[in-house]
Formats: structure tokens, C-alpha cells, sequence
């Protein structure tokens, strides 16, 4: 990867005078940001292009070339790579596009590429993308109109097209960067790489990614779980919706995994998950700026009450909540500040406060034990001091703080000295009091993202399974052509893995049925047998609390007839009898199913008749321990 990231020669292969070309764009991009190496274009049509003498092919340059940038043609590219392993070349950016994404005739060639570089053990970023920037080493192997800032934010986007959009954008904000990388189809080199080398680079702080598919999914969970731990992975992934997901196949060239999915896969390996592009970059700063919450819970001071309100309500809709200050708190707050103001959080210190009365205010907040962090919120008024209010807020947060504090100076020309002043001391400050609401959320599922990186599961004890039981009744439902279990089936398999379920009897005829329910006791339920229907409720199928052998006579002809008329005969495979539960409880929903990304995926939610209209449910990926299962419950 050092060869990519860091090379000390530098084949363009494909270089170009023709202005708009690509391979014009990237020879300039590179030797108009000086990175101490040297640059030699390839082009078997030139003698020279902008002035550097050309070589027919990479074999050709007299000095070994450490990182190949391919803008050639799709089918040219296989013979390209094979020249470059075989003069040593052990990094390449393939530029190019026309493979996977149309077809299976670019993925044969993808293929043909990916056996070649294996046999040097070259490294392979694209194809189809817009290249590579690192601005702490000044290499520039893009199109890409300018240089991205050097920082220490890591960027990895699957859309060269978001890559220049963000890189206009960070010109403008000032945001910089380690690595600006736009890591196209994936052939080679994936997530899991580039999260692991720039886990590895010291110089990098925090590691954003625009995602549209995940590519190889255990590389991705090994690499996320392992770096999380020392430095925040930030994704925003799109495709949530069907349409999206189509699009980002067609465009990638790869299938979208279920999205519910993919959020278990994140919330497991600690990665945080947002919904805007600009929190992306948000969350890179206040995590490399604030401490992170324990909890959930804001603390709201601000001079108007309209901004308390909408903050509030970004707060709560997220999943946060508004701190309950102590009585202490209540009462030094009572003392300090006019009679009225709000008497509650949001703690409203009103229109005419000066720098003095937020001093006061946030110092009895910030030591209250019920808040999490703390949120301070400017308006320009007639009285507000924006810039010495920056000014106190700093000296008052001077001592050690151990729970996130964010602003929100709310303005333009009038707040901005105020604005640069908590900049410059790492108190983040955002434009709108809901963005900054959101962002505390996100530090707080950040945070609880990382407790699960903690938990190391066992194998938890009980009774043995009886495998044999169980594996010899899947085969024989398997050899008769079903791939669903009945009820009366599913209940078998629970029990030979000592798993506990309401007595159940099956009955093929009236009298078997009134015979089972005295033995079980009354009041029963019967429930339809078949291997044909699978919601018994549409079809009147189920009949509760039954208190006497009339009532389970009629039940069983109803159910009979009622299936009969809307199925052949053969979806009548009798009814199960079961005791009437009385007991106050909750239907649940509890499954599992295999992932073709991710392996298996367990369920939990609401169950009932109404499971699929409600989808009250949550993912998680096995193993759980009682603290996981724990979590994936509180979800729903």
C-alpha cells in the first residue's frame, strides 16, 4: 500500500496532451504538486508529453516504477498489468471504466487483471474510479480539479463524483485531509485494506467512507472491529431503499446487502452510521475534538426559546433525551438567574443575556451528575456579547471536561469572531441548533457502539442438544420437497435443543382432538395443521380459549371447512391442540436467517398477526452474549 500511498516513481499510462483528456488531467495533477519523486508518462503515440520525455511502454522508464496510474481502455488494461509485474511495478490505480459495472464481458476482464497482479503481488485500487490523493505526501493521482488540504481525516468514497464535490466543499470549509481516496469497483484493494492501513497511519485521526456496497463483508467486520477501537470509522452507506440499491448496482456493478442488516454489521463492529454527507465531517471533528458521552442525555442552554424547542425536538426524535437537572441544580439556577427564566431544561436564560449569565448558567449545568453533555445555544440580540460569551464559555471549560460540550452560535457576520474563538479552543459549533442536537446522538450510538466491540461472547450452558433428532426430521421435511417447517415441526426441533414451548397435540380427526384437549385441560386452543397454509389466522385457522368438547367439535369442522374452501384438500393436515395461555405476556417474533455478506443474522421484535405491518423488530449478528441480546432487545 506504500507503493500507492507513498511512491517514489510514478508511471502514468496513458498520458495525454489533449486538453479535457484524462490522461492529460492526471500527468498535471502530478507533477504540479511536487510529492519528491519523478513522474514518467507512457504513451506509445509520443515522444513527449507536456514537455517529459514518454516511454512506448512501463518497461521501458530506466528507473523502477513504484505506482502504475492506468487511463487506457478497458480491454487494454490485462496486457497493461502483465507488463507492469513483470517490470516490478507493485501499486497500480486503474482509472478506467467498462468492466463489472457493464457486464459480464468487464468482469471476465477484471478477472484476467486480478490473476495477473496476484502473481507480482501488486496492489490494485479501481477500476473505475477517480483516483488517489495523499496530501501529506503531496501526491495527487486524480482528475480531479485541485489538491485536497492535508489533515487528518482518512476519505474513502466508492463515487469519484462525490469525491470532487467533497473536495470543493473541504477547499472551502478549510477541512483536510491524510487520504482522499476514491476506491472505485474494488477488484483489489477493499474497505477492510485501506480501514487497516489507515488504522496503521499515525497521522490520521478519524476515517470517513461513502459506501454504495460492501464488497468482501468479513474483511470489512475485522478490519472495523480492530480499528474502531483506537480511532472513529464514520460511514453514511446509500442504497437504503430499493430504488437506491439499484441504482448503486448498476453504477458499482455489485449487489446491495439488506440494509437492516448492514446496520447490525456496523452497530457490532463499532462503526458509526449517518445519514448526511455533512455529518460525515461533523462527526470527524467532534469526535478528534470532545470527549464522548455515556449517555443520552442533553443539557439545553440558550438565550430564546424557539431554538431550545427545535433542538429538542432533533434531540428526542434521534433517540436522545433532555437531561432531568437535580434539585441542587434547579435551585443554584434559581439564584443566579432572573425570575423567569425557564425553570427547566431546556434551560432558558432569555433575550437579554449577557456574557455573565451564561457563565453562571453553564457553570451549575456542566457539573450536574444526571447530564450527559451540554449544548449552548446563541441568537444575536440586542444585548448578546457573541464574542466575549465565546470568550467566558472557553474559561469556564478550561478545568477537565469529561462530557461533551457543543455550540451552536446561530448568525452570520454578527457571531462570527464568537464562532472562530470556540473554534480555535476545539469547542464545535454548528450553524443550527437541531444539526448540533443530532450530532450529541450521534456521539452518544457512537459511544454505545464501542461497548459491543468489548463484549467477547461463550457459549452459554444448558442442556444438550439432541442434534441427531433434529438434523433427522430437517432431512425428512427436505426429502418430502418443504422448506418450511409447520408449527408441530418447529416445535420438535425446539425441543430437542431444550428449548421450552406450550404443550402441543396433534389430531387428525374431531374425536382425537376432544380426546387431547381433556387430557391437556380446558380452556384449549386449536390451531390449522398444513403444510400449505402459512398465516393460519387469514384462513380462520386458529380458535382460542375453547371450555368445552362442543366447542373443540365445532372448532375443528370450522377450521376443516374454512381451509377446504379456500385450498384443496391436501392443505388439511388436521389441527394441533394447545393450552389457553391466560398468563399477561408478549408475542414475540425470534428467528434467524443466513446472509449471503454477512453469514447468519438473528431477528427479535413484536410477533402476532401483525408482525409485517408494524416491522417492530431488530438484527443483530450471532454470537450474543446476555448484554447483546440485551441491547438488540431495548431496539424494539
Amino acid at each position: 500500500m506504500d507503493a500507492i500511498f507513498s511512491p517514489r516513481n510514478v508511471a502514468v499510462i496513458g498520458a495525454s496532451e489533449q486538453e479535457g483528456s484524462v490522461g492529460r488531467t492526471l500527468l498535471w495533477n502530478l507533477i504540479s504538486n511536487p510529492f519528491g519523486g519523478t513522474i514518467y508518462p507512457v504513451n506509445p503515440k509520443r515522444d513527449n508529453v507536456l514537455g517529459i520525455h514518454a516511454y512506448d511502454s512501463v518497461g521501458d522508464v530506466p528507473a523502477q516504477v513504484d505506482l502504475a496510474v492506468i487511463a487506457t481502455p478497458a480491454r487494454t488494461v490485462p496486457d497493461i498489468i502483465e507488463e507492469c509485474v513483470d517490470a516490478g511495478v507493485k501499486g497500480a490505480i486503474i482509472i478506467s471504466a467498462g468492466f463489472k459495472e457493464i457486464g459480464e464481458e468487464g468482469g471476465r476482464l477484471e478477472q484476467e487483471i486480478l490473476a495477473k497482479a496476484r502473481r507480482g503481488r501488486m496492489r490494485i485500487i479501481g477500476p473505475n474510479c477517480l483516483g488517489v490523493m495523499s496530501p501529506l505526501t503531496g501526491i495527487n493521482a486524480t482528475f480531479a480539479q485541485g489538491m485536497a488540504r492535508p489533515g487528518s481525516i482518512g476519505f474513502i468514497s466508492q463515487s469519484g463524483a462525490l469525491c470532487t464535490a467533497v473536495l470543493d466543499w473541504s477547499i472551502q470549509e478549510n477541512v483536510g485531509f491524510s487520504a482522499f481516496v476514491s476506491i472505485g469497483s474494488m477488484l483489489d484493494v477493499d474497505w477492510g485494506d485501506l480501514i487497516y492501513y489507515l488504522g496503521d497511519d499515525h497521522r490520521t485521526n478519524a476515517i470517513v467512507l461513502y459506501m454504495e456496497t460492501i464488497g468482501n463483508a468479513r474483511t470489512f467486520l475485522s478490519a472495523a472491529r480492530e480499528v474502531s477501537l483506537v480511532k472513529p470509522i464514520i460511514v453514511i452507506k446509500a442504497g437504503r431503499t430499493a430504488a437506491a440499491a439499484r441504482a448503486a448496482a448498476s453504477h458499482t456493478g455489485s449487489l446491495a446487502g439488506s440494509d437492516e442488516v448492514l446496520d447490525a454489521a456496523f452497530r457490532r463492529s463499532g462503526v458509526l452510521r449517518v445519514e448526511r454527507i455533512s455529518d460525515l465531517f461533523y462527526m470527524a471533528e467532534v469526535l478528534a475534538k470532545q470527549p464522548r458521552p455515556n449517555g443520552p442525555r442533553l443539557t439545553i442552554v440558550t438565550n430564546a426559546g424557539g431554538p431550545g424547542v427545535l433542538a429538542t425536538d432533533a434531540l428526542i426524535m434521534s433517540g436522545g433525551r433532555l437531561t432531568q437537572l437535580s434539585e441542587e441544580s434547579l435551585a443554584a439556577l434559581d439564584a443566579d438567574l432572573p425570575e423567569h427564566w425557564s425553570h427547566a431544561n431546556p434551560v432558558d436564560i432569555l433575550g437579554d443575556a449577557g456574557p455573565e449569565r451564561y457563565a453562571k448558567a453553564i457553570e451549575v449545568v456542566s457539573k450536574d451528575k444526571n447530564s450527559d453533555g451540554l449544548l449552548v445555544i446563541l441568537t444575536p440580540q440586542d444585548m448578546t456579547r457573541p464574542t466575549q460569551t465565546a470568550e467566558l464559555l472557553v474559561s469556564a471549560l478550561k478545568q477537565p471536561q469529561y462530557k461533551p460540550v457543543l455550540t451552536s452560535w446561530m448568525g452570520g457576520s454578527r457571531v462570527a469572531a464568537g464562532q472562530n474563538v470556540l473554534n480555535r479552543h476545539n469547542i464545535p459549533t454548528f450553524p443550527y441548533p437541531d444539526t448540533a442536537a443530532r450530532v450529541f446522538n450521534y456521539m452518544w450510538q457512537y459511544s454505545y457502539n464501542l461497548r459491543s466491540i468489548y463484549e467477547t461472547p461463550s457459549l452459554a450452558g444448558g442442556a444438550a442438544a439432541d442434534i441427531e433428532k433434529a438434523s433427522a426430521l430437517i432431512e425428512e421435511i427436505r426429502c418430502s420437497g418443504r422448506a418450511t417447517l409447520t408449527e408441530f415441526e418447529s416445535k420438535q426441533i425446539f425441543a430437542a435443543y431444550g428449548i421450552p414451548t406450550v404443550e402441543t397435540r396433534m389430531a387428525s380427526t374431531i374425536a382425537e382432538a376432544v380426546k387431547h384437549a381433556n387430557a391437556i385441560g380446558y380452556p384449549v386452543v386449536l390451531k390449522l395443521n398444513s403444510t400449505v397454509v402459512t398465516h393460519k389466522s387469514d384462513v380462520g385457522g386458529v380458535k382460542l380459549n375453547l371450555q368445552t368438547d362442543n366447542a373443540v367439535r365445532t372448532a375443528f369442522e370450522e377450521i376443516q371447512t374454512a381451509v377446504l374452501n379456500a385450498y384443496d384438500a391436501a392443505a388439511f393436515d388436521g389441527v394441533t391442540v394447545q393450552p389457553m395461555v391466560k398468563t399477561q405476556g408478549y408475542e414475540l417474533i425470534i428467528g434467524s436467517s443466513e446472509d449471503p455478506q454477512f453469514g447468519p443474522v438473528l431477528l427479535f421484535g413484536t410477533g402476532g398477526t401483525l408482525v409485517e405491518v408494524f416491522r417492530d423488530r431488530a438484527l443483530a449478528l450471532p454470537p450474543l452474549n446476555s448484554t447483546l441480546a440485551r441491547r438488540m432487545m431495548e431496539q424494539t
